[in-house]
């Protein structure tokens, strides 16, 4: 007897940085409940922008006529309906109140934050998906035949027909809806390896990882404590071969101490002193355009264990983002595969 294949809900997507990040997607249901609450905050929005009107013809004795009120309450009902998802999707990092409140984020197909072009697309097929309408009077012969609900069949049957669960406007627009909750946070480790630091001194000094990157160099940093030497560094030349490339480096820099010299960069220098020039780089270049001068960066020989690691824990000293690096099964060539979770990286608002 046949058993029914469990529905899939998670989708990877492979960064510029050859990292694949699993997301769990958000179903239509999960969806419903956050879409009733942004309807309520908007038409919240309106009545209070009918009040505000109404106060105001109060406290400076002009009589608003009846027609000038409605022209302005259609105005701001057009404009809280059509740009309310739009411009906190495009400013608040792909969510609206609804989607806050129940750990949903929109983000692009290739996992990047939604843009604002891609917010107003699948804000503006929002119509679209809530086709066909249904006349009230269906129900009741006694109401007008203009009164209608919207029932959202066409973007119902498009989220359960689609791999990514995409509606029409996010089909549109390259986008889709993940879960997004934050549950528990990663200790900082302190990292005490002097050559890390000595080796970030020669990053950038525009240097800024992005989310992507913080969360990849926080858990391999975190996790490379329990890795063999070995299975360490295959790890590590994975992860840092592209971003070695994107800076600047040398190849013989060994990728283990690249990833530390990243973490330190990213997570335990003060970006005002960065930002302020800090001090001179320390030891010999790795930089290719210092290939001439430089001289080989020695190969980090760390035992295993988290006692031989040259890193300790210190939960005191901040947060860092979760998530969980699959290496026990990843093959050199291949992405490194990150669960994402609860992550807490700097981010907008």
């Amino acid at each position: 007897m046949s058993t029914a294949t469990p529905l899939d809900t998670t989708i990877s997507v492979i960064t510029p940085e050859n990292i694949a990040f699993d997301y769990e997607l958000a179903g239509p249901f999960r969806r419903l409940p956050a879409y009733l609450i942004d309807i309520l905050v908007r038409l919240g929005l309106i009545l209070a922008v009918g009040m505000v009107l109404g106060l105001l013809g109060l406290a400076t004795s002009i009589w608003i006529p009846g027609s000038f009120f409605l022209a302005g309450m259609l105005v701001a009902y057009f404009l809280i309906s059509w740009f309310y998802g739009t411009v906190l999707e495009t400013y608040f990092n792909g969510r609206t109140v609804g989607k806050w409140m129940f750990g949903l984020r929109v983000i692009g197909i290739d996992g990047r934050p939604v843009d604002g072009t891609g917010a107003v697309i699948r804000n503006l097929l929002r119509i679209a998906d809530l086709a066909p309408l249904a006349a009230l009077s269906q129900f009741d012969s006694d109401l007008p035949a203009v009164y209608v609900i919207p029932t959202g069949i066409v973007g119902l049957v498009c989220m359960v027909s689609t791999r990514r669960m995409q509606r029409l406007g996010d089909l549109a627009a390259g986008t889709m809806v993940v879960v997004d909750e934050r549950s528990w946070r990663l200790p900082v480790t302190q990292v005490d390896d002097p050559r890390a630091a000595a080796l970030a001194s020669f990053l950038p000094a525009d240097f800024r990882a992005s989310r992507t990157m913080a969360r990849t160099l926080a858990t391999y940093v975190e996790r490379r404590a329990y890795l063999t030497p070995p299975r360490r560094r295959e790890v590590a030349r994975v992860l840092a071969e592209p971003i070695s490339e994107r800076i600047g480096f040398r190849s013989d820099v060994d990728p283990d101490l690249l990833m530390m010299a990243l973490y330190h960069a990213t997570f335990l220098v003060d970006p005002r002193q960065q930002a302020a020039g800090g001090e001179p780089p320390a030891g010999p270049s790795p930089l290719l355009r210092d290939v001439n001068v430089a001289q080989e960066i020695p190969v980090a020989r760390l035992a295993s264990g988290p006692e031989a690691s040259g890193l300790e824990s210190d939960p005191a000293a901040g947060v860092a983002p979760n998530a969980e690096v699959a290496g026990s099964d990843q093959r050199p060539g291949e992405a490194a595969v990150i669960q994402t979770g609860s992550i807490e990286t700097e981010e907008r608002p």
